[in-house]
């Protein structure tokens, strides 16, 4: 069942399969990613600054609170993975 022959085998194949296999194509290409990092940090920092003095009393402003900062901690979070990966930190 495991015998040399199939690990030997295996061995060929995988190796064969890793040279016919399309090379990886990033979706923001490497060029823009400092663009990307910018734009998204700044919105970021925008909606926390937005975030900050917003209102804050009663149920309505706990609304406009969550409606601001999710898209900040998400804009944010992004735009420090594009950030490292600008600066060739590859995560």
């Amino acid at each position: 069942m495991f015998g040399k022959e199939e690990k030997g085998e295996t061995n060929g194949s995988l190796q064969k399969q890793w040279s016919l296999a399309p090379a990886y194509v990033p979706a923001i290409s490497i060029q823009m990613q400092p663009f990307v990092a910018t734009f998204l940090l700044l919105v970021g920092f925008f909606l926390t600054a937005l975030f900050s003095i917003t209102d804050k009393k009663g149920i309505s402003g706990l609304g406009k609170q969550i409606a601001i900062a999710i898209p900040a901690s998400v804009s944010l979070g992004f735009g420090f993975v594009y950030l490292l990966c600008a600066v060739g930190v590859y995560i």
